[in-house]
């Protein structure tokens, strides 16, 4: 594998909360997105996600506590919790989370704004 250009891969991307796989490690894809200041639904996973801030702000809503994470902070929501992007949220984000996970949400995405934690295929 080569080196990859994170920000070049997420200034690439068609929209905000939109993702792409930028790698896989074990069970786990690492992904890169973008968000757009706009808030994201509630959701939940059966395994723990992995959120990192590479630069921008990302506020969330953890089981109803607001986490707030700016340039090189990385939080890890354990898994069953509800967490939801609160508005405000910008800059580019990337999320490491079991691919089984990952693959499912892809089958299940409804049409319409994706969650982040949804693969953008």
């Amino acid at each position: 594998m080569s080196v990859v250009k994170v920000s070049e891969a997420a200034t690439a991307l068609p929209r905000a909360w939109s993702s792409t796989v930028l790698g896989r490690v074990g069970t786990a894809a690492v992904k890169v997105l973008r968000m757009d200041e706009l808030p994201v639904e509630e959701e939940r996973h059966a395994e723990p996600e992995a959120l990192l801030v590479l630069d921008g702000r990302l506020e969330l809503d953890v089981d109803g506590e607001v986490v707030t994470m700016g340039p090189g902070e990385m939080y890890v929501v354990a898994a069953g919790t509800a967490h939801a992007v609160r508005p405000g949220s910008s800059g580019t984000l990337v999320i490491v989370e079991a691919e089984a996970e990952a693959e499912a949400e892809a089958e299940d995405r409804p049409t319409g704004r994706p969650s982040p934690g949804m693969l953008a295929r």
